[in-house]
């Protein structure tokens, strides 16, 4: 065995004990040491007061069931986008692509009813020399297309949709997060003496005078286009007048304030870094803030993670809708394998496990589920525990292995338990990107996977393109996507204020910092699109395919549970379901195998 790589113990269903109180709703899940901060998986009770994830409301279909849905009423006013592809910039380090995504097809009409298609060849281009100024023409084109893809999700009509309007105080803002950065983009553009006429509009469906229709309003415009200013002379190294915008931005915003003022603070406090480490000096707010390492912070807390699965319908959607997708590829087959490149908290596994106990067709005879990891063996042990626990309460026969490696590269097939009669499976949920910034092991790991040939990879991912070497190009992208996940959460967590807060101060403040200031090997938080995905797994020999419409109806049936689900957006970029907020794609959720 190499050294460095810790192959697990076994757990069986014969494990830990399982208390269930239907009563209550509550999973006692905990230890004689347990605390609330552990949550699901150290301990403490899993409290679903709103909605059970083991509910019979959602129910999984199998692979004869797939295209049939019972019962199928779909509300064309919440799921019917219009759908385009846009010319997005990625890159893996310093590899740029041209890739032509097909127009999305499908063999059924019936996908016709969860979604409308419109797509369009899109290409990734070549990054365009930078400018002597600090946004160039490509940021400014960033600029627009939002603008446009804004628009499309308002249908063009002129008066603003209610979805739009967040507080009743009219000396307050009364307009989404969304709104504010395009007005403001509308005028940074308007006001830039190196724009072309034909990018100096947005040409939103409404004037700006009209739609910063309060006090509250126009202030949030003005410190956001203080931002892109700031972030302008930045690029141009004018540190003097930057520094000299963020302290107006500082004065303007807060951690405690709207979602536009929440995340220009942090956005503020990213540019601080930025200047601090171009001219060498250590600022309080800047490099003098001590951070954590960016992909530690990524992982929540696990209450936080439960918090964000019962509030947030974009986290039920990837785990329903990809379990289904999975479900379908192992519909007959007595044994499973289930190869989870970071398990996290498991709650996608309790998912998958009631899945396949309903089985009524080939009932399951064993469910095997190795968990890859670099560290943190005692948590994967716990959840494996859990995991066993609850295998057993549903009279499951199951088994858990860990294959634990110090570095991704002594990862191999031979670690692996593998049984010929097993379909196996990859599940990749947010865990690739971490390894944007080191290719030799995102490349290994690829070609491990390719020796193991599973059935079918289910790969979810952030839905962003903040990968550019260029500053201003990342800076402009990382501002339009968290300014609407800011939207989105301040939407569905508003009475769920200490897991929202702690989220946003967290991961996302330093996954801001490091996405805005860092350079070279420091920029360790790389999201891409699909379309950069996709090229790079057809050097692999991977293929996408289709999402059933199973899963397509398993993602609009969650959006009916949830309140703010009508602001919600599905995509289609090729074969990949793509979900956002109002328009701003946040996640993707596709399906691979090998040719």
């Amino acid at each position: 065995m190499p050294n460095g790589v810790f192959l697990g113990e076994e757990f069986t269903s014969n494990g830990v004990s399982y208390e269930y109180s239907s009563s209550k709703r509550t999973w006692d899940l905990g230890g004689e040491n347990s605390t609330n901060q552990n949550g699901l998986f150290g301990g403490g009770e899993w409290a679903l007061s709103d909605f059970d994830p083991f509910s019979s409301s959602i129910g999984f279909y199998q692979a004869q069931d797939s295209m049939t849905v019972p019962g199928l009423d779909v509300s064309e006013n919440q799921i019917h986008q219009q759908l385009k592809q846009f010319t997005d910039f990625g890159s893996f380090d310093d590899l740029y692509l041209d890739v032509v995504s097909p127009p999305f097809q499908s063999s059924d009409d019936k996908y016709s009813k969860l979604v409308s298609v419109d797509s369009q060849n899109s290409e990734l281009d070549a990054p365009k020399k930078k400018r002597q100024y600090g946004f160039s023409s490509g940021s400014l084109e960033i600029l627009k297309r939002y603008g446009s893809r804004f628009r499309r999700f308002n249908s063009e009509k002129v008066n603003v949709p209610s979805s739009e309007i967040q507080y009743t105080n009219s000396s307050g803002p009364t307009l989404a997060a969304e709104l504010i950065i395009q007005l403001a983009a509308e005028k940074f553009i308007q006001s830039s003496s190196i724009c072309s006429d034909e990018l100096s509009m947005l040409n939103h469906p409404c004037p700006s005078s009209i739609l910063a229709n309060s006090a509250g309003d126009s202030k949030e415009v003005h410190l956001v286009q203080n931002l892109l200013l700031s972030a302008k002379n930045i690029g141009e190294k004018q540190y003097e007048r930057a520094i000299k915008l963020l302290r107006e931005c500082d004065r303007m915003s807060s951690t405690r304030g709207s979602p536009v003022q929440r995340l220009v603070f942090y956005f503020t406090e990213a540019l601080y870094e930025k200047i601090d480490r171009e001219t060498g000096t250590v600022t309080p707010k800047g490099l003098g803030k001590k951070t954590e390492d960016p992909l530690e912070a990524l992982k929540f807390r696990d209450s936080t993670l439960i918090a964000f699965h019962c509030e947030l319908p974009l986290a039920q959607i990837t785990k329903f809708a990809g379990i289904q997708a999975l479900v379908e590829h192992v519909a007959e087959a007595r044994k499973v394998h289930i190869i989870d490149l970071e398990i996290r908290n498991g709650l996608h596994c309790t998912i998958l496990m009631q899945a396949l106990s309903t089985r009524f067709q080939n009932p399951i005879e064993h469910l095997r589920m190795t968990v890859v990891g670099t560290k943190s063996k005692e948590k994967i042990e716990a959840t494996g525990r859990r995991l066993t626990s609850f295998a057993q309460s549903l009279n499951m026969p199951f088994s858990f292995n860990i294959v634990l490696a110090e570095d991704i590269l002594e990862l191999n097939k031979d670690l692996f338990r593998l049984d010929d009669d097993e379909a196996v499976t990859i599940y990749a949920a947010y865990t690739l990107t971490a390894m944007i910034g080191c290719p030799d092991r995102l490349e290994h790991i690829m070609r491990v996977i390719r020796t193991i040939n599973p059935r079918i990879m289910i790969f979810t991912e952030i839905e962003a393109n903040c990968n550019s070497p260029i500053f201003v190009d990342r800076f402009v992208e990382a501002l339009f996507y968290y300014g609407a996940f800011f939207d989105f959460i301040a939407n569905c967590m508003k009475d769920d204020e200490k897991n929202r807060r702690h989220a946003e101060s967290t991961c996302f403040s330093i996954s801001i910092r490091n996405i805005v200031a860092a350079e070279g090997e420091e920029r360790k938080i790389r999201h891409v699109s699909i379309s950069v995905w996709r090229a790079f797994f057809a050097r692999f020999g991977l293929v996408e395919v289709d999402l059933s419409m199973s899963s397509m109806y398993q993602a609009n049936l969650i959006l009916k549970n949830f309140s703010c689900g009508n602001a919600c957006t599905f995509d289609m970029d090729g074969k990949c379901l793509t979900i956002g907020w109002k328009g701003t794609p946040l996640s993707s959720l596709s399906a691979w195998k090998f040719q």
